[in-house]
């Protein structure tokens, strides 16, 4: 961070505290999903809707939350969005049953879309070109990071403490946030841009209509009409949301942003990566506490060296990609983690952590490490500044709802049981999704933009 100007270091370090909650808490629960559902009942469902419900808001909600950015001001939806968290985050830890802590759960989800966008938006729109992939690459290994720790946390509470106690850890991070919020100093004036809040209602209730049915189909069956019913409306309703994206005068979802390739492509490559990521998570975090039989300390552990690789080597890769072009990264990158997610079909009934577990969380975390930055900063620097929060909402909603999805269809993709059968095929998903993320960046993404560009300046300058 000693490379940053004054500025351009407070704006990092809010962009990354305020996100930090966010990823941490999207993630904290997935090793304290057995001990909630031994406390408040439920089983697999109540672990899928717990993990869902804060998704569902948080990718629904996230479109909204860009154009809000743009329209009001990256600062103040993030004061809000920080003070929104803290109250629901307290909501989460004092939950009396599975119904009040899944409603308390969209309710982070909700105000979490507030957070990520704003935060992106800000390193974007006050530093560009390598300084701006630099500062991405740093978010991306601390955010992301935050994502990876969350397991271990959650399972320190769980085993210390109580599973409740880790949502409140929150507070202090929202507290520290909001202090440097009121000594930055930015001149962001209203531009005037509509909210369409008739799109975002279609996209939540789309997106949370279909999620019901996947989540709900393998108990209730297909035949049932609360499956195809929720199901089929929800369709229609992401449809209609996607029509009249191409017909507002002021779009929540500008389609227009997708005729920028690297936009275009590097989102398609984010719902592959990030379907793989979230899947992975999951079933890591439940199977080795209710398969394998560790503690969930020792669940959260296992993910420990994807933290570290990603705080060693995510913020180089960044800055690498600014030089050389994300393209290379963006596709190295998922085929190493698709090769750590094969080496996890070593697990077997007599498991050791060691020599089935580590090798691959290594190999994977490598991966990550090489991906994530590159990623990110391709798709936001490939648009320009005015667009800057929506982008980042495009993005981080297309990063959720792939994770959304997958969890929704964990049930099919397990055989109805995370047992080891159940993980050995989570493992072959994973990996598969991970290579479709390494071919689709390939294909799509181009080699060096900022190399394209200056041949570009030079064919037109006069001889």
């Amino acid at each position: 961070m000693s490379s940053f100007a004054p500025l351009q270091r407070l704006v990092i370090t809010i962009a990354i505290l305020a996100s930090f909650v966010t990823f941490l808490d999207g993630t904290v629960v997935n090793v304290a999903l057995p001990a909630i559902s031994r406390e408040l009942g439920g089983g697999i469902t109540t672990q899928q809707w717990v993990v869902d419900a804060y998704l569902i808001t948080l990718s629904a909600l996230i479109l909204l939350a860009g154009s809000l950015s743009d329209a009001y001001g990256r600062v103040l939806v993030m004061r809000i969005g920080l003070i929104a968290f803290g109250v629901a985050s307290v909501a989460v830890a004092v939950a009396p049953d599975p119904l009040v802590l899944i409603i308390a759960r969209a309710g982070q989800g909700a105000a979490g879309a507030l957070l990520v966008p704003s935060s992106l938006a800000l390193i974007t729109a006050t530093m560009r070109a390598d300084v701006q992939s630099r500062a991405i690459g740093v978010w991306t290994a601390f955010t992301t990071a935050a994502q990876l720790v969350g397991p271990l946390l959650g399972g320190l509470f769980v085993d210390f403490l109580s599973w409740r106690l880790v949502f409140l850890i929150n507070v202090l991070p929202i507290a520290v946030t909001l202090f440097l919020l009121s000594r930055l100093k930015l001149d962001e004036r209203r531009s005037g841009v509509r909210v369409d809040w008739w799109s975002g209602a279609l996209c939540a209730l789309g997106l949370g209509s279909v999620v019901f049915a996947l989540i709900e189909q393998p108990t209730r069956g297909w035949a049932s009409p609360v499956i195809w019913g929720p199901g089929i409306v929800g369709i229609l309703l992401f449809a209609l949301f996607l029509w009249r994206q191409d017909h507002s005068a002021s779009p929540l979802l500008p389609m227009s942003l997708f005729r920028v390739r690297d936009f275009a492509w590097g989102n398609l490559a984010t719902l592959f990566v990030y379907a793989a990521l979230s899947l992975n998570g999951f079933v890591v975090g439940v199977y080795l506490q209710q398969g394998a039989g560790l503690t969930a300390t020792a669940a959260g552990l296992a993910s420990l060296p994807m933290t570290i690789l990603m705080i060693l080597v995510s913020s180089r890769a960044g800055a690498w990609a600014g030089r050389l072009g994300p393209r290379i990264f963006m596709t190295v990158g998922p085929l190493v983690m698709a090769v750590g997610a094969v080496m996890l079909l070593l697990v077997s009934e007599h498991f050791d952590y060691w020599w089935q577990v580590l090798p691959a969380m290594i190999v994977m975390g490598l991966g990550l490490s090489l991906t994530v930055a590159p990623l990110t900063a391709a798709i936001l620097g490939a648009i320009d500044e005015a667009h800057s929060g929506i982008a980042s909402a495009v993005n981080n909603a297309v990063a959720r709802v792939a994770g959304l999805l997958v969890v929704a269809m964990l049930s099919t993709i397990v055989g109805g049981t995370l047992d080891l059968a159940g993980f050995h095929s989570a493992a072959w998903v994973t990996a598969s999704l991970l290579v479709l993320g390494g071919v689709v960046s390939w294909i799509g993404i181009r080699r060096n933009p900022a190399e394209e560009a200056q041949a570009a300046d030079a064919a037109d300058a006069p001889r």
